[in-house]
């Protein structure tokens, strides 16, 4: 049998790879085809396309690649009905993947979505599309669950691949000897983002920060990790252009071993906050983009918080700081708190533990059990 699968960036990746190594454990004939990254490849995925054309977030960026994605779309959608796939899989990437399968569920293709977009949080109205496209829903978050059943669509609340993988303690000295960092330091990790547009609009400003932090203790050391090649240049490019040298590693790759070595951490809102969270370290969020997509999103997003730690957490625990108020002297205050204050961190710590148990529930084999449910239904 044959699964269409796409994933967008390198957190689906990392999903999608989880998934595709359980169905394949207990289907060996299963194959799988679509836009796919590394992991997802080497767990036996056949891309389509690179993986790196979706990787794109922010309404005025995607306008500005519409014509391509619209493209890539539609000779997907074509692919996998004329030479006919038996289910479709979505993972992440909703704006690109809930297009795909409206299409294919016309066509009678069961279609599944992993992982919900934020419609609770703004569009709502899309939960009326989802219901009409797609035949499951599998939710990483327990609230998500309830508000799709409220809406009567097909749900599974599977838990969170990352809280599976990641131990609820880790090694800080261990994972600083395997980076070689300097000893006697506080080291503080810096993380852009792993989108061309979060390392553009956050890169120079999260070096300035640096900076300012640097400027207030000289016993900090500075490292950022890099997703891929490209991330890597741009970033080099925005210290190139940073006016003062500090003292920082460049790593590829190894983010998790990064928060681990880290005492405290500044990254962009996204999965990497959620992984930060499970990693057990004090974190605070920053998050800038282009004027248009925030002036749009301030009109339609309903949250009071952006990060995902602070929308698991029973209350808001997360710094968090959006567009013009990620200024370096604001940032960096709070970022110096956590070293000044271990009742605090302790405290955080203690919270980011309860938050791991919940989510910690074999995520993959449960998701691939649903999978297989769908799969088998009226066959």
């Amino acid at each position: 049998m044959r699964i269409g699968i796409v994933a967008g960036e390198a957190s689906g990746d990392l999903l999608g790879s989880g998934l595709i190594t359980e169905l394949r454990r207990l289907r060996p004939e299963l194959t799988f085809e679509g836009i796919a990254g590394p992991r997802m490849i080497a767990a036996g995925a056949v891309s389509l396309y690179p993986m790196e054309r979706l990787s794109v977030m922010g309404l005025a960026e995607v306008l500005g690649r519409y014509a391509e994605l619209h493209k890539m779309r539609k000779e997907l959608i074509r692919h996998f009905c004329n030479d006919r796939i038996d289910l479709f899989i979505g993972v992440d990437a909703p704006d690109f993947n809930l297009g795909v399968a409206a299409q294919l569920h016309k066509a009678g293709i069961k279609t599944v979505q992993y992982v919900s977009p934020q419609v609770w949080a703004w569009r709502q109205y899309r939960v009326k599309k989802i219901a009409r496209s797609i035949d499951l829903m599998l939710t990483l978050l327990p609230f998500e669950a309830g508000f799709y059943q409220k809406h009567q669509v097909p749900v599974r609340f599977v838990g969170h691949p990352l809280a599976d993988l990641i131990p609820m303690e880790n090694d800080k000295t261990a994972a600083r000897h395997l980076l070689k960092l300097p000893q006697g330091k506080k080291i503080l990790a810096i993380l852009p983002g792993s989108r061309s547009n979060e390392v553009q609009y956050l890169g120079g400003r999260f070096l300035q920060i640096a900076s300012w932090c640097y400027r207030q203790r000289n016993d900090l050391h500075f490292i950022t990790p890099l997703p891929n090649p490209e991330r890597r240049r741009q970033f080099e490019q925005c210290i190139a252009q940073h006016p003062e040298q500090l003292p920082i590693t460049l790593v590829d790759g190894m983010s998790r071993e990064v928060v681990s070595a880290a005492d405290v951490v500044l990254l962009a809102s996204g999965t990497a906050a959620l992984e930060t969270m499970l990693l057990k370290r004090p974190m605070v969020v920053a998050y800038r983009m282009a004027p248009l997509t925030y002036w749009i999103s301030k009109k339609l997003v309903k949250l009071k918080h952006f990060s995902l730690p602070n929308l698991l957490l029973p209350e808001p625990l997360v710094p968090e700081f959006l567009q013009e108020g990620v200024t370096p002297e604001l940032v960096g205050k709070v970022l110096l708190e956590y070293l000044n204050d271990e009742i605090k961190v302790r405290f955080l710590t203690q919270q980011f533990n309860e938050v791991h148990m919940q989510l910690k529930r074999n995520a993959s084999v449960t998701a691939a059990a649903a999978v297989l449910e769908l799969l088998d239904k009226g066959n």
